[in-house]
């Protein structure tokens, strides 16, 4: 059976185990913050068997437990957060857009417009402001794409239309994700240099968002907010389930505090890293 997941860490762990060529994996362990960080480097000697594009995937873990529940480490997370962004995107961006992916009405789903929300946006600011020193601002642009089924058109065809008209130098996408282990479920948070195929990890692909299709850098950052019963049922039970469960997703009960804490843990980082003159208050206080 084929594990249906999101994440480059838990599709690379057999490769791991088995010392396959074209996998190389190190952890970073941030004790003030009770974050591990696990880098993923997948090559093009594992990419096909493993099912993940080449490239970069940092996959940040909540050794405390999950995202949804109120931490005091709040601003220490979120500095790690963006710390490892700026490490994966290695040289700072000029022009950034922001694309929050997903259904604001399904709650699983609701992470990319959930964190847009909280993305402070500045390009207008920057060309109409004239009175104002806009020096120390990034240049941001929002997009939030909704779904086929709303629009009538692929969310990458969305952000490729915003794409040619902003000319980002980068752009960061945030969607909901898939786990095949339920441990990682609301625990963890992905960050990748590949881009994303949404919906892949529930055997729903949609067209991807990358480099390659878009023409433009992509990062991409996503919380596992659902598993598929099957994969899950086949690594608790070593059973498949019945025919009658086919399609189902499993989501924890505290999936409202943890799309509403992940969105801003995310936001708080994005913000604190392409506006890292202003503090979270003044930023809240612009956006409000």
């Amino acid at each position: 059976m084929s594990i249906r997941t999101d994440l480059a860490l838990e599709s690379a762990q057999t490769a791991v185990k088995s010392s396959l060529k074209g996998v190389t994996q190190h952890e970073r362990t941030y004790q003030n913050a009770a974050i591990r960080a696990i880098e993923t480097v997948v090559d093009t000697d594992a990419a096909d068997i493993i099912g993940k594009p080449v490239g970069k995937y940092i996959t940040i873990e909540n050794t405390k437990g999950s995202f949804s529940l109120y931490s005091d480490l709040f601003s220490e997370q979120t500095d790690i957060l963006s710390r490892e962004l700026r490490m994966l995107m290695g040289k700072a961006p000029r022009k950034i857009m922001f694309a929050g992916l997903g259904n604001r009405a399904i709650t699983p789903d609701s992470l990319g417009p959930l964190t847009a929300e909280r993305i402070f946006a500045t390009r207008h600011i920057k060309r109409l402001a004239k009175d104002i020193d806009t020096a120390d601002l990034s240049d941001v642009t929002v997009v939030t794409t909704g779904v086929m089924a709303q629009t009538g058109m692929e969310s990458s065809e969305i952000v490729k239309a915003v794409a040619d008209v902003v000319n980002p130098d980068i752009i960061i996408i945030v969607d909901a994700l898939a786990c095949s282990d339920l441990k990682h479920l609301g625990t963890t948070i992905q960050l990748t240099d590949t881009g994303i195929s949404p919906g892949s990890g529930v055997e729903n692909a949609r067209k991807e968002l990358s480099e390659r299709t878009l023409g433009v850098p992509c990062v991409a950052i996503g919380v596992p907010t659902v598993a598929d019963m099957d994969t899950v049922a086949e690594g608790v039970c070593h059973a498949a389930t019945p025919k009658e469960f086919d399609g189902m997703l499993v989501t924890p009960k505290s999936i409202d505090n943890l799309v509403l804490r992940s969105a801003g843990l995310i936001a708080t980082a994005i913000n604190r890293t392409f506006h890292p003159n202003l503090t979270d208050e003044e930023i809240k206080s612009l956006i409000s």
